[in-house]
This record gives structure tokens, sequence and C-alpha cells, in this order.
């Protein structure tokens, strides 16, 4: 955040969203506390090295490594903080001195300190463990803040998909260096691991939650709580009064990614990009932030049906919003809020979005280089806007519209099919080449995101060589043989 704005959020003084703590060369035994309290109210701002009366003592250069490292150590423990909550401290000068920074959300979910709960009032940090009517006054203020929160006492276990709970073990596992607690989970336990149960101490309910069906429901789940659920992508190059392609998605949340990925794959080129020495997919890196704040940042009681739409010169997205404030997002100076945590937190698990900020960050860092210079554009109101446009060297390629297009077109049953076709094709170990050989297909990209990497994620595909992914000598099997 620029210091400026820091400075003076140090010269209104401490209030309720605002707390100060000197940490000269060590933690505050109550940072925690803080922390645990501005999660639990509606968010704010923590300085580390500035005093009580607004003067910034700074914090030791020899203890601000340690301090950091504690905190990032200390957010992820349950035993610290429950449930964790992930923050990116920021190390900063201010009036020559260092103080580290956190900007700290609300959350949508009753946090705990050392078994103690916290709330925030004008005077700072209150323990309201003990007394149960603030703290049923509080569940009930996050479940009716969080539409994600939604409590659905009579869904049951069935009404999840074992197929996509078993995906993300193994996904989680894969994107956090081959361990992860969900791995050695059974359904009921992973659903609650990842506050998808909730109780609602007020009202007296318990279950499963919307964001739980949205992310791992099956589609009658899906239909019954959320009839108007659907993402619209679309192509409108040619025809402009009505569309050249389409795909109408009422599906969950993690499926409904790979479907708009796949589209982004079959109608956008990747041109060559270096990154350093490492060849990267600026189209990836670019759609899969866009991707993902579009499922993920969604006010879901709201029934305008989101949309992605690839037309001349731009692809917009659009989404119903709950704003935190209205206007362009200003990529120096905005600030982060998580619309759906808990949803953002399983997609962050699974390696489809990163901590909160950093897509903003990575839109406007790698849309230059793929749009001919030009800056994508956020625009928060009732209906969020992102606007990404289209570079001259991509307009000018028919590999959209013409190499593609047989191969997706009828994706959902056509993919089913050929994914039976590999595994039956697989009993003896094939390379990625030998495979695409034996389906008729020529677009690598769509081949990965669509049929390879979907089958391996659920485990129904393996690799010769899992330590060496990207092996030339690679070849998949499946896992019946």
């Amino acid at each position: 955040m620029d210091p400026i704005h820091l400075l003076q959020l140090i010269q209104q003084g401490e209030s309720r969203e605002v707390e100060f703590k000197r940490c000269r060369s060590a933690l505050n035994r109550d940072v925690y506390e803080s922390i645990c309290a501005l999660l639990n109210r509606q968010g704010g701002h923590l300085f580390l090295g500035v005093a009580d009366n607004t003067e910034v003592t700074g914090v030791e250069e020899g203890a601000v490594a340690t301090i950091v490292n504690q905190l990032a150590t200390a957010l992820n423990n349950p035993q610290k903080l429950s449930p964790p909550f992930y923050l990116s401290p920021e190390v900063v000068e201010l009036d020559g001195k260092v103080v580290v920074y956190l900007r700290v959300p609300e959350s949508s979910q009753v946090h705990r300190t050392v078994n103690r709960i916290f709330d925030r009032n004008d005077d700072g940090d209150l323990d309201i463990t003990d007394h149960s009517a603030q703290v049923a006054q509080l569940y009930q203020r996050k479940q009716a803040t969080y539409s994600e929160n939604t409590i659905y006492p009579y869904a049951e276990l069935a009404d999840f998909r074992p197929d996509l709970l078993e995906r993300a073990r193994i996904r989680a596992k894969n994107e956090n260096g081959g361990s992860h607690p969900w791995f050695e989970m059974d359904d009921e336990t992973l659903l609650k691991s990842a506050q998808l149960y909730k109780q609602d101490r007020q009202a007296g309910t318990e279950g499963y939650t919307l964001a739980g069906i949205l992310l791992f429901g099956t589609d009658d789940a899906i239909l019954s709580v959320l009839p108007h659920h659907r993402t619209d992508a679309i192509l409108r190059r040619v025809n402009l009064d009505r569309y050249d392609d389409r795909d109408d998605i009422r599906t969950n949340l993690l499926e409904s990614y790979d479907r708009l990925m796949a589209f982004v794959a079959k109608h956008l080129p990747d041109p060559f990009y270096l990154e350093g020495d490492v060849r990267m997919s600026l189209r990836n890196k670019i759609f899969r932030e866009a991707v993902a704040n579009c499922l993920i940042h969604r006010e879901f009681t709201n029934g305008f049906p989101a949309k992605m739409v690839l037309e001349q010169d731009r692809v917009l997205f659009e989404n119903a919003n709950r704003p935190q404030a209205v206007g362009e997002i200003d990529p120096s100076s905005f600030t982060p809020f998580p619309k759906n945590p808990i949803i953002a937190r399983v997609f962050k698990e699974l390696g489809f979005a990163d901590e909160l900020g950093s897509g903003v960050r990575n839109l406007y860092k790698y849309t230059g280089a793929y749009a001919a210079g030009r800056e994508p554009h956020l625009l928060e109101e009732d209906i969020f806007r992102v606007l990404i446009p289209v570079g001259e060297e991509v307009l000018s390629t028919d590999q959209a519209t013409g190499e593609v297009t047989g191969e997706v077109t009828g994706e959902v049953t056509g993919e089913v099919e050929r994914k039976a076709e590999i595994l039956s094709y697989c009993l003896e170990p094939r390379s990625a080449n030998e495979i695409m050989s034996h389906l008729g297909l020529r677009h690598k990209e769509h081949f990965r995101l669509s049929l390879l990497k979907p089958l391996l994620e659920q485990g129904g595909l393996l690799m010769t060589l899992p330590d060496k992914p990207t092996s030339s000598k690679q070849q998949y099997y499946s896992k019946v043989r």
C-alpha cells in the first residue's frame, strides 16, 4: 500500500479498524488477539512498530524477518488461530523507520486464538468467549453477511460428488509438496475441515453450506438450492447480434473452472513468451486469474448470470457483486476484500487461485505483454466487470476459429467418451502424442486442459515418471491395468 496513505491512517489514531503495536524487537503477546478481533469484526489495519500515541517507533532491522516468519507460521497454525487465515505482511519504510503492516479483511468465519474468541470495539479487543449472547450475535452476523455460509439443514452427504472430493484430495496433495491433511480424510471429515459444514448457534441449525454445495455438490443439489446458478461462455466476433460459439455452464465451480479455461484455450492463442529464460503461458496466467475471480468473488444470491464474452478486441467478464467501493480499481492502492473467503480458500488449496490480491497484480503484469501494451480495467459496482484487451497479433490468428472447432464441439458428452477411450487405450503406458494420435486430436492445449489434466487429478490416469511430470519420456497408464 502507498506509504502516504499508511501515514494518514496512522495519524488518525487507533479506532475500531486501526490497531498499533510497538513490537520493537519481538511480537507483542496480544498481536494475535487483535488479528482475531479484526477478522471477527469488519477487518482493518494492524501496524507493528507504531506506539499508541501514533509515534512511528519502528521494528529493529534484525527482528523484521523473524517477526514476518512467525506471523506466517502462526496464522496457518490452527492451535494459534482457528480456523487458520492467510495474511500477507508488508514491510514498509515510514518516517525513515521499518514498519510491518497487515491489512486484515473481515472473515466470513468466527475465529479463535488459543481457544478464546475476540471481538472489536472502539477501545480495542474484547474477549467475548464467556458471553454467550455476544458469541451468538457474532455467529449470526457472519451468517447474514456472507451468503456462502447459508446453511441447508436437509442437505446430506449423498448430495455431494465423491469423484470431486477425490479429485480435491489428489490435487491438494500435488499442489502442496506431496502431502495434505485432506488426503487422509473421508468425505465428511474433508467437508467439515474445509469449513463447509456450519452451526448457527442463534437459530439452532446446522448443516452443509451453500459454499460446499457449489464446490462439491451434484448438479441436482445445486439446482435445488440455487436454480439461477449459471455461467455463460460466449464467442461473439462474426455474429455480433447473437454468438459464434457458446457454453452454457450450470454445474459445480470446479468443473465450471475447467470448462471456462477450455473455452479460452479453444478460442484464444498462446503467443510465445519468456519470463527470464523460462517459457510460460501468458494466456493461462491471465485467464486463470480472471476465471477464478469470476467464480470466487460472486454474489451467488443475485440472479444475474455470470458471463465471459470473447469479442473482437477484448474479453469481458461480468458477475453479480457486493461492492465494497464503486469505480475502477487502481492496482497501486486497492485493498483486496474476499467476497466468498471459504470458496476462495478451497480454490487456493487446489492451486486454482493464489493469495488474495495477487490476481489483480498478475492481470496488470501480464496483460500488457499479451495485448500490445494495453492494460485491463476492473470496475467495481453492483455488477463487477473485468475487461481484458486482446492484442492485434491475437486477432490475426485463425487458430481460435479453425483448428479446434471440431475438437471441442459438444464438449460435455464428447469429453466423457474421450476420457473413457483414453483409460481403455492406456491399459499399457502411452505418451501424450500417442494418445492424441489415437483420438485424432491436434490441439495440445485443449487436450491437456480438458482431458489429460482432469484424468490425472481424478486419479484415473497415472504417470510413469510422477517426479518428472514434464519429462519428454513421460507416459500415462490407467489406474486399473
